[in-house]
């Protein structure tokens, strides 16, 4: 294995609804101690400053009015002493609390809505820097989940173009010789971890350049984030156990009796 690198990108100014957010990123890639963007470099992008650039902000007040907006399906609902969480799927596809409205690292009174479409912004960044540079990167952008079952969040990719976010390896072998039957790496999402962790949650540094993973930057009509997203017949825990037992109610009371 090679080595792999990971970095902030400093000067970075606060992003206001309109700002050419490729514009920005390029010049403060410019101006890095690092030095320019490299061919096979990864770009990862916090979706705050995406949805903040594209005017994605609301009212503080209006904040349970637009998790509803945004909301497909509720997965489950659990009440604790400041209210009610709501796991829900938002029209992108992604299963999280609160459809991803966010008051995080947000201006006072205002709360953030995530971009209508990660992985187009995705690629209009990605093609803005390649054309900028003259290289071959790639891009993702990010947002925070939690996980079902573990503690924590961690970042993954909502967003991503001109990279390969999933690593099929099915019918290859593993060190002992044994063939993979099932293994498909998350590695956009292992981008995106990685970003975050140099990155951090409240250090003011919403992006981050990954070095070493050459290998998948591809094309920038590859698929985006949304083909990690597990479809519906796959998905073996669609409900939560209080949601599910009502629509198993529900059924039952509609079903003809014999």
């Amino acid at each position: 294995m090679g080595t792999l690198g990971a970095w902030t990108v400093d000067g970075i100014p606060e992003i206001t609804a309109g700002d050419d957010l490729a514009a920005i990123i390029a010049e403060a890639m410019a101006a890095a101690e690092q030095g320019p963007l490299a061919d096979g470099d990864i770009v990862a992008v916090t979706s705050k400053i995406v949805s903040k650039a594209e005017g994605r902000q609301v009212e503080a007040a209006d904040r349970e009015d637009a998790i509803t907006a945004e909301t497909v399906r509720v997965v489950a609902t659990k009440e604790h002493p400041g209210g009610v969480t709501r796991i829900v799927e938002n029209r992108l596809g992604l299963v999280l609390a609160a459809a991803g409205v966010d008051s995080s690292n947000t201006p006072e009174g205002l709360v953030l809505l995530l971009p209508v479409d990660p992985d187009a912004s995705a690629r209009a960044i990605c093609a803005a820097l390649r054309e900028r540079f003259g290289v071959r990167i790639g891009v993702v952008v990010t947002d925070t989940l939690g996980r079902p079952w573990r503690l924590g969040q961690t970042d993954v990719a909502i967003g991503a173009a001109g990279l390969r976010v999933l690593d099929d390896l099915r019918g290859t072998t593993d060190a002992s010789g044994r063939r993979l039957e099932a293994t498909i790496a998350a590695v956009a999402d292992e981008i995106a971890a990685t970003a975050d962790l140099v990155k951090g949650k409240s250090s003011g540094l919403p992006v981050a350049v990954i070095r070493g993973l050459g290998h998948l930057v591809g094309d920038l009509d590859e698929p985006g984030a949304r083909a990690i997203i597990r479809s519906a017949a796959d998905d073996l825990f669609r409900l939560g156990s209080d949601e599910a037992y009502a629509e198993g109610f529900r059924d039952g009371q509609s079903s003809p009796t014999e």
